[in-house]
């Protein structure tokens, strides 16, 4: 589903969908929403699994790279609080995306609409 939000186009990425666990799942995603050419992508944290958030594991990394690079802004939404738990480099890097401009840890959809209402201006993506 795609929608507006403070002159940012989201696309949302259904729940029911398949696991996002490799790049080919990311590239996958990329031409389901090329005619869309949203901003930002939020992706449910249920669509991702249990490696995505063990860092060492290099799924986290991959995915949200592959998006970047197409120029996609990347919000995962949902309860993620049991990983950072879990794991004290998880919650860094949940820390240090969510200071930046590219890849968000939110917990749902009123809070993306929140940030980007904060960021209005300099979240979109020029070019």
């Amino acid at each position: 589903m795609l929608e507006t939000l403070h002159g940012v186009a989201v696309y949302h990425c259904s729940p029911e969908g398949e696991a996002l666990a490799t790049e080919r799942d990311a590239t996958d995603v990329l031409g389901e929403v090329y005619l869309d050419n949203p901003d930002l992508l939020a992706i449910p944290a249920a669509r991702l699994t249990g490696d995505f958030f063990r860092l060492e594991s290099g799924v986290a990394g991959a995915l949200t790279q592959k998006f970047v690079q197409y120029g996609l802004r990347v919000a995962v939404l949902g309860d993620v609080s049991a990983h950072l738990e879990a794991s004290e480099a998880f919650a860094a890097y949940v820390r240090e995306c969510n200071r930046g401009r590219q890849v968000w840890f939110l917990a749902d959809r009123a809070e993306l609409v929140r940030k980007l209402g904060d960021t209005t201006g300099t979240a979109r993506p020029t070019g």
